[in-house]
């Protein structure tokens, strides 16, 4: 169970947020819709939907107590009278056809089995709904990955690390098609997204391992954690050094993920 600090993430994670806006986008909101955003994190990226929902609702959920905590404190309230944040597990969701969309923003690979999930939001969308997920797909940050999984093997970390660390789930359209066939909703569209993340320089990185590979740094007593986050980004950078701007690129692959959930046929019952 990885302890997530709301504040660290919100100031580090200006991509994620980009890429949400992207997706936002592809909604197409009319003003009126109910909308659950599944691992909503700090509340910024729902915050930006239930403005575009002035006549609608938004439900945000993660199952960090801390991002809630920050997420209701910062955005709830008289400022988004049409917003709600609860902590909640993506695969334990218990809607029952409240929702016009359900939408997901690099949130879903950090579940491994996502058949409780789809089934979640086949209950949870109202019959004629839409779905629209992005999460990291099928060789999402591999090069990252690499250091994070040779890194155990140094001398002065692999205490730590008794067992691999695969906390994942990276996964492409085919096996995600199955999946939604398998929990009532149809397939509309199905892609796997080259995106390029640049972070600024070497603090740009640290930032981003601080405050998103926690299933590595929270295995590392906090007293030394900095140190394992600057051995990551050395030996990052001598694999890929920054450009001539000075900013560190890491490749990425997000899984994006359209489907409905049918109404019924007429005379159906």
């Amino acid at each position: 169970m990885v302890i997530w600090d709301a504040n660290d993430y919100s100031r580090s994670s200006a991509a994620q947020q980009a890429w949400a806006r992207e997706l936002i986008a592809k909604l197409h909101l009319q003003g009126d819709e109910s909308v659950l955003d599944i691992g909503c994190g700090d509340g910024k990226v729902t915050a930006e939907i239930a403005a575009l929902v002035p006549s609608g609702r938004v439900v945000g959920i993660d199952s960090s107590p801390e991002m809630i905590s920050f997420a209701a404190g910062s955005f709830q309230g008289e400022t988004a009278a049409n917003l709600t944040f609860l902590v909640k597990e993506a695969r334990a969701l218990d809607f029952v056809e409240e929702f016009d969309v359900v939408f997901s923003n690099a949130t879903l690979h950090w579940v491994i089995d996502h058949g409780p999930v789809l089934r979640g939001i086949q209950r949870a969308l109202k019959p004629g709904g839409r779905m629209l997920l992005q999460m990291g797909g099928r060789g999402n940050a591999a090069e990252i990955l690499v250091v994070l999984d040779q890194l155990p093997d140094d001398r002065k970390w692999q205490q730590y690390f008794p067992e691999a660390v695969n906390p994942y789930g990276f996964y492409g359209p085919e096996e995600y098609t199955r999946w939604l066939v398998d929990a009532g909703l149809t397939p509309l569209r199905l892609e796997l997204l080259e995106k390029d993340m640049a972070q600024p320089g070497k603090d740009g990185l640290a930032a981003w391992v601080r405050t998103t590979w926690l299933p590595y740094t929270q295995r590392v007593p906090e007293a030394i954690r900095d140190g394992f986050v600057s051995d990551v980004v050395e030996r990052y950078v001598q694999l890929h050094p920054p450009d001539r701007n000075g900013m560190v690129h890491v490749q990425m692959f997000r899984l994006e993920v359209e489907a409905r959930k049918d109404a019924p046929s007429a005379g159906s019952g």
